[in-house]
């Protein structure tokens, strides 16, 4: 049997492992979209709920984006044409990318990686930390 590392202390796990849903949820559209947020030096990830039939409207970025369907379906909107989508199903949306997002009746999660960080979001999520004391 192949020798294993050894199992990191619980004060070394809570420095490293984060269960995103322990991260305070950021409203992105009050009542429609929001978000758990993460980011490293150079990205941000994010653990985004889209309410059912909620219009993520067009929009640009500088950042480069992946998208991950993590559950439910809709359709992505860029270039001018609708991509249905539905759970396990990526893209990439370059920089500067137009893009929306058409949640179904089902709604949908997502979880989606920006490069480089998305400051905005790191400044709504250190706002609301800091209205709940944390």
């Amino acid at each position: 049997m192949e020798k294993k590392e050894p199992l990191a202390t619980q004060e070394e796990y809570e420095k490293q492992i984060i269960y995103h849903e322990d991260i305070p949820a950021v409203e992105l559209v009050p009542g429609q979209i929001k978000a758990h947020l993460i980011s490293g030096e150079r990205a941000t990830a994010m653990f985004a709920t889209f309410q059912p039939n909620v219009v993520g409207p067009l929009h640009k970025h500088e950042h480069e984006q992946i998208m991950i369907i993590a559950d439910g379906e809709g359709e992505l909107v860029t270039g001018g044409k609708r991509y249905p989508v539905k759970k396990g199903d990526v893209t990439v949306f370059a920089s500067n990318q137009e893009h929306g997002t058409y949640a179904s009746d089902k709604g949908i999660k997502t979880i989606e990686i920006f490069i480089p960080v998305r400051q905005e979001y790191m400044d709504k999520l250190a706002a609301l930390k800091k209205s709940l004391g944390k």
